[in-house]
């Protein structure tokens, strides 16, 4: 398994499908003259052609790499947080995640994650990149996918494995002095890169009515802040140093300030102005990993903004992707074309944490 590197609960669940439930019965039963106002016109021809086809196109790729077990091997990064990046890829278009083409791959992927982790220490693979987008997968995933017969497979659920892998993100932050997190969950250094993963995990899980207590999140976010410049430049580890142009910690900030609810910081405010002001700018490293925060970011602060940089998104990922539906970056073909989906994913605004 490839080290992933790149600069109550039941009661809560059957809560949120109620509501799901009761939201669909509501619209149903809507004249259609209102249903024409409704944000369901994200979907259908509202999300443009070049978009459909190229999602279409990527998962069709993912679909057809996942292995029998329910992960993607091969490339030369795998692992859960990988195989997370897929599942929500698959998620994110709005396809029945039960009943729809990509039910079962997305049903095997959770499961692949799950069996992966530590059952004593609620760990999931060799880094915590891995563990923050497993965690994510799982949060995204939770009360949307029926996971019911899942325990006569000797599966845990997905709200006893978030528990877990909640509780892992929580004690590794207790112990580090910055009160964020490295690749290591005994690290006691940090950086931006890896807490932006864990921290937007934490809050997702607490979306979907996970507890994730207030001062733990108040004490991510202060590192957040501590990291970023008033010219919205963001450093990469340690304390007060290495701020620099980087539009991916940039973005990673943004969006943990946006989406912890801070938008009053700031610091907030200075890094929705960096991000606003270089829309043109190419990522100079790890575009995949930039352009998925970017898309996120943007949306959470300014949609006039994001749609100008969507649009230029799709014109630029319609020349690049390949014939079977994959995209080639640094990061091998599964996490490449997972991010590039998620991405776009923004144009159907479907998955839980794309909520503004």
């Amino acid at each position: 398994m490839s080290e992933l590197r790149f600069p109550d609960a039941f009661p809560a669940m059957l809560l949120r499908r109620c509501q799901q439930a009761a939201c669909l019965v509501a619209v149903l039963c809507l004249p259609s003259a209102v249903l024409g106002q409704l944000p369901g016109q994200r979907y259908g021809e509202v999300v443009p052609r070049d978009v459909r086809e190229m999602y279409e196109r990527g998962t069709k790729f993912l679909a057809e790499t996942q292995g029998d077990t329910g992960e993607w091997t091969g490339s030369s990064h795998q692992g859960p947080g990988v195989t997370g990046m897929a599942v929500m890829a698959m998620l994110a278009s709005g396809e029945d995640p039960n009943f729809g083409p990509y039910a079962n791959h997305i049903r095997l992927g959770l499961q692949a994650i799950i069996r992966g982790q530590d059952a004593d220490t609620g760990y999931y693979g060799n880094s915590m990149y891995h563990h923050g987008f497993a965690t994510l997968s799982l949060a995204e995933a939770y009360g949307m996918v029926d996971d019911r017969e899942w325990s006569g497979e000797g599966m845990r659920s997905l709200a006893e494995s978030l528990e877990l892998a909640v509780r892992a993100s929580l004690t590794s932050q207790k112990d580090n002095q910055f009160g964020a997190w490295r690749y290591s969950p005994t690290s006691n250094d940090a950086d931006t890169s890896v807490s932006g993963a864990i921290l937007v995990s934490l809050l997702a899980a607490r979306n979907a009515g996970i507890e994730v207590p207030d001062k733990d999140i108040d004490r991510a976010i202060s590192y957040f802040t501590s990291m970023t410049s008033d010219g919205g430049q963001v450093g990469y580890s340690g304390g007060m140093g290495g701020f620099g142009d980087s539009l991916a910690r940039s973005s990673i900030a943004s969006l943990v300030f946006a989406i912890a609810r801070r938008k009053d910081l700031p610091k907030y405010k200075a890094t929705l102005s960096y991000l606003t002001s270089n829309l043109e700018q190419q990522p100079r490293s790890w575009p995949e990993y930039t352009r998925y925060y970017q898309a996120q970011a943007l949306f959470q602060g300014d949609v006039e903004a994001w749609e100008k940089w969507n649009n230029n998104l799709v014109r630029q990922l319609k020349t690049v992707q390949q014939t079977n539906g994959s995209f080639k970056g640094q990061l091998g073909e599964t996490a490449d074309t997972s991010l590039s989906l998620l991405a776009m994913a923004l144009n159907f605004r479907f998955l839980p944490i794309y909520e503004r």
